[in-house]
């Protein structure tokens, strides 16, 4: 018998930006379906309408796009079993809602905002767990016709077994069960309004769109029996529950704002790149062998399966990522990273389009000597700004090593102004024996003696390979620049 297509589905609710955790479920919903020759599908769960922005789902949007990730069926591409926006679909979720009352899987409640206050208060005073008290559960024909006559407009409730568990099984975690009395005692399906709650739609979509996986985060769990026992109601198979690792923060709970940003928007701002997220991010909870760490979209598209992930929470390590931006950096080529980063540089206002012969000139070679330094794209003005215009002040906290005073500091500054010329003339590889050999004459640290020069020239102790830097720069602009710092520190010692 052949196996069934792959159905997956991403469905976010649009009240937010995009952030970590959600975007890993994308990534392995879409790596499971391109494995797999399967379809992945968007879908737009909008259904709380209060807290629902159009920027959230532009946002859901342009964070796809730019981690390279398309969906094969959903808004804007259409397909067979759309529309694919949940309030665009309300008119289903009644007809099913009524379907479940018909066949006697559920009820019609007409019990008042106020009434659920006071059982909620009653129940409070005598310290049970708050849940409905299924009041309206076995209305007589009479009861019902009074709450109508009195103008009520009643919700739909899901009839939970009174007895017995709910069996299910999820792909990572296992066979589960729960006792029925501990399910959320018969839930709202369909509200007042005639809007679905989340239950409700999210099963009805599912059956409808032919999901045969779903890949979720584990905060899911508590909701599979409710979900079990409205597709037992409507008759249906459900499909393949396969509840992800969660994503915790390195204190081991779980990533929210307090570890750092966890919004897509955050990290493209500061200058992560799409690959390297998408790489990183792929080996929370996954993992292909014990050594691996790079892979790109295209590998992931052909390795990813639901055998290699990790029943314990993966860690999301800032550092880490980091680490992987860096070494993403230092993969583009020169061009490539230039277009990258003059969005940054215009922003800070360093160069402007069209830059002058002489900017492309010196921004064509600092490019090879600022790749090495860079961690985010956003580093860039502090790496290479002082290419471009001299430091208008210096932190003397900076300038001046920790064992040494500014007394001496402006003694190797003078001698620093009369190296110079060899800076110039001398290729990195032959000026470093005549460093090491003035440093030792002068009994300093080859470290320190280049970080007062360092700062001296580029007011920064964050720059680019100094000698290179200084060739860009020219004899002129150097010493020019270092005088200025002598005669600050002069002027310092003196008063």
């Amino acid at each position: 018998m052949e196996k069934p297509e792959v159905r997956v589905r991403y469905a976010p609710s649009p009240t937010g930006l995009q952030h970590i955790g959600g975007v890993r479920t994308a990534l392995f919903n879409y790596f499971f379906a391109r494995a797999n020759g399967g379809k992945f599908i968007l879908r737009i769960e909008d259904t709380d309408r209060e807290r629902y922005s159009d920027e959230s789902l532009d946002d859901l949007y342009s964070t796809l796009e730019w981690l390279g990730v398309k969906w094969d069926e959903g808004p804007v591409v259409g397909g067979p079993y759309g529309p694919y926006v949940q309030s665009e679909r309300t008119e289903l979720y009644r007809e099913y809602a009524k379907k479940l009352v018909e066949s006697g899987h559920a009820y019609y409640c007409y019990c008042t905002p106020e009434r659920l206050e006071e059982l909620r208060e009653k129940q409070t005073k005598e310290k049970k767990d708050f849940g409905y008290d299924r009041h309206c559960r076995n209305l007589t024909p009479e009861q019902e016709q009074a709450y109508k006559d009195a103008g009520i407009k009643p919700v739909i409730r899901l009839k939970i077994p009174l007895e017995g568990y709910t069996e299910f099984e999820d792909f990572l975690l296992g066979p589960m069960k729960k006792r029925n009395s501990d399910i959320s005692p018969d839930p709202i399906l369909l509200k007042s309004d005639g809007f679905p709650t989340y239950h409700l739609a999210n099963v009805i979509d599912d059956h409808f769109m032919k999901i045969t996986h779903i890949l979720r985060a584990q905060e899911w769990v508590p909701s599979i029996p409710l979900h079990v026992q409205l597709y037992k109601a409507f008759g249906w198979e459900p499909p393949v529950y396969c509840h992800l690792p969660m994503v915790m923060g390195s204190d081991g709970q779980k990533l929210s704002k307090r570890h750092g940003s966890t919004s897509l928007r955050d990290f493209r701002a500061k200058g992560y790149l799409p690959e390297a997220i998408l790489n990183y991010v792929s080996l929370i909870g996954w993992s292909y062998d014990d050594s691996r760490e790079f892979f790109t979209r295209q590998e992931l598209e052909e390795l990813f399966c639901l055998e290699k992930l990790n029943k314990a929470p993966g860690v999301f390590d800032y550092k880490k990522l980091d680490w992987f931006n860096g070494q993403y950096i230092r993969k583009k080529t020169d061009a490539e990273l230039t277009e990258l980063l003059m969005p940054y540089l215009e922003k800070a206002g360093i160069v402007h389009t069209p830059m002058t012969p002489e900017e492309e000139e010196i921004l064509t070679k600092a490019i090879p000597l600022a790749k090495e330094r860079l961690k985010y794209l956003s580093d860039i003005p502090e790496v290479i700004g002082f290419l471009f215009k001299a430091p208008e002040s210096y932190n003397t906290e900076e300038l001046i090593p920790k064992k040494l005073d500014k007394e001496r500091t402006l003694e190797l500054l003078n001698v620093h102004a009369g190296m110079i010329p060899q800076f110039i003339e001398l290729s990195e590889e032959a000026i470093e024996p005549v460093l090491r050999a003035k440093c030792d004459e002068l009994g300093v640290k080859l470290g320190d003696f280049l970080m007062i020069l360092r700062v001296a020239v580029t007011g920064t102790k964050i720059s680019p390979p100094i000698v290179g830097s200084i060739k860009l720069l020219g004899a002129e602009e150097t010493e020019k620049r270092i005088q200025k710092v002598i005669n600050i520190l002069k002027d310092e010692v003196t008063k």
